[in-house]
């Protein structure tokens, strides 16, 4: 791995809501730079910009001016198609509600994304297993999420965002529904992903706790980039 490679790079980015006197900036001319293989935790207050930020870097919106380039591909200029091809080919999500299917397995949950790439069968329940068994859930594959905990029902949520293999890894607030226990766990296995496999990790979170599993903190404020604090965590 090219640990010097640029994959995530925001140049004079500006995202405003509104129009007028009513116009308002979420981010305000935001220059950002995320290398491959590096765990980066976001931070802010409510409105700081750090969830829009995430939008964008998880190609859900897009910015007013700017340039965004994901591995050297100018997002700016893809239309919504192409972007949610990045989506499906290049990024994992992790939410704070799990967003599991209720219904259905833990192996059928984890295989979803490889439906939509139209991977066969076979070959969908052998990656999907492979990826439970990276987060350590291979005894409980034919479990329905109601008969899992919540750490558990992440650790699925987390097996899902990784069975195809993404580039970065995008995780909103992973460890909110969580006790602190669990969060611990959630947090060690981030981690591990990261060091074992090389997956650039980008989380938002509010936990002082939860960050220091990072390699580095950017806090927002007021749709800037207020400080990017690069250090040895645990």
């Amino acid at each position: 791995m090219d640990e010097s490679k640029t994959i995530i790079e925001f140049k004079d980015i500006v995202k405003t809501y509104g129009e007028g006197e009513a116009k308002t900036y979420a981010l305000n001319k935001v220059n950002l730079s995320i290398k491959e293989g590096e765990f980066v935790a976001i931070m802010g207050a409510s409105g700081s910009g750090k969830s829009t930020a995430m939008n964008l870097i998880g190609c859900l919106d897009s910015a007013s001016s700017g340039e965004y380039l994901f591995n050297g591909i100018n997002v700016e200029q893809l239309n919504r198609n192409q972007m949610a091809l990045i989506r499906r080919n290049y990024l994992g999500f992790v939410f704070q509600g799990f967003n599991l299917l209720g219904r259905t397995s833990s192996l059928e949950n984890v295989e979803l994304p490889l439906v939509y790439r139209k991977v066969l069968s076979k070959e969908r329940k052998t990656m999907a297993f492979e990826a439970l068994k990276k987060v350590g859930l291979e005894s409980v594959i034919h479990h329905t999420p109601a008969e899992l905990s919540g750490g558990q029902q992440q650790r699925v949520a987390i097996a899902r965002a990784i069975v195809t293999n993404p580039l970065v890894l995008l995780a909103d607030e992973p460890t909110g529904n969580l006790d602190s226990i669990k969060s611990i766990e959630i947090m060690e296995l981030l981690k591990k992903l990261n060091e074992e496999l090389g997956i650039t990790i980008i989380m938002v979170t509010h936990e002082d706790e939860m960050a220091k599993y990072a390699n580095r903190i950017i806090y927002f404020r007021d749709g800037h980039i207020e400080d990017s604090l690069k250090k040895g965590y645990k």
